[in-house]
């Protein structure tokens, strides 16, 4: 089952609603008190009016019996005597008892009276109250709103304001970061065409490097196959043996130079042709000096 939801109670709230319902219960009861006094005084005005009547007849009989003279008489009169004193003092206390009354319906009526204007002059002051809370309690809901209206406008300003400020502070840092972006762009490119102007000289070194090398293998390869057909040319050139004189020298071997290759470097000169050898048949050469080495060959 669910739960009964329990409203808060207003304690103030509550006793004002009871004081107003003791209140509307007090004019009630002195409405009523002063009805039963205004009643009272007209049961007791009655009881007065039959105790006056009642104290004239004994009155009248007092005064008839006087007159009579007789024997029995004096009897009579006294009794008569009597009866009117009882009915005076019945009056006399009747006659209080309706003052008592109507003195208490006055004061009921008065009281009444002054409670109302009392209960008028209350709800006259309490509505100015309300009314003086009402005005102010407006004017302090004007005073809010105009407040809050307020508070309201100047966050929009200054959020608008923050805005613009935000903006101009993303506009500044794009325009940084774009020119960083091209600055680092440009930077790239002069590296690049560093590294490239530095590659492309680096490939021409060793392109001349590998050229010079192959023209420099080349012309060695042509030194060597020109010396050995040099070489091959003396030998063939060899005379048949003969009987060599022995003062003689033997005869020192055509030099033989080899030609520069063209954008290379200077080829070593070619060695002396090596010397005939004497033939096998000749006589041993004399005593003397020996024969001079022949001179290396000019480059």
């Amino acid at each position: 089952m669910a739960a009964r939801k329990q409203t808060a109670v207003n304690p103030v709230a509550s006793l004002e609603q009871q004081l107003a319902q003791l209140k509307a219960q007090l004019a009630k009861a002195r409405a009523a008190q002063a009805a039963d006094a205004g009643k009272a005084v007209a049961g007791l005005a009655k009881d007065a009016a039959k105790a006056a009547a009642a104290l004239k007849a004994a009155q009248s009989k007092l005064a008839a019996a006087a007159k009579k003279k007789t024997p029995g008489s004096a009897k009579v009169v006294a009794a008569a005597k009597a009866a009117v004193a009882s009915a005076k003092k019945d009056a006399t206390a009747a006659k209080a008892a309706v003052a008592a009354a109507k003195k208490e319906a006055a004061a009921a009526k008065a009281a009444a009276k002054l409670a109302a204007a009392h209960d008028k002059a209350v709800a006259k002051a309490e509505g100015a109250v309300a009314k003086r809370l009402k005005a102010s309690a407006k004017k302090a809901a004007v005073k809010t709103k105009a407040a809050e209206k307020k508070a309201a406008a100047k966050a929009k300003v200054a959020a608008k304001k923050a805005a613009v400020k935000a903006k101009a502070a993303a506009k500044k840092q794009a325009v940084k970061a774009k020119a960083a972006a091209k600055k680092a762009a440009l930077k790239k490119k002069v590296a690049d065409k560093k590294a490239a102007v530095k590659a492309k000289a680096a490939a021409k070194k060793a392109a001349v490097k590998a050229k010079a090398a192959a023209k420099k293998t080349a012309a060695k390869a042509k030194a060597a196959a020109k010396k050995t057909a040099v070489k091959a040319k003396v030998t063939a050139k060899k005379p048949a043996a003969k009987k060599a004189p022995a003062v003689k020298k033997a005869p020192a071997a055509k030099k033989v130079v080899a030609k520069k290759a063209p954008a290379a470097k200077k080829a070593p000169a070619a060695k002396k042709a090596v010397a005939a050898k004497k033939p096998a048949g000749s006589a041993p050469a004399k005593r003397g000096r020996k024969p001079k080495a022949a001179a290396p060959a000019a480059v």
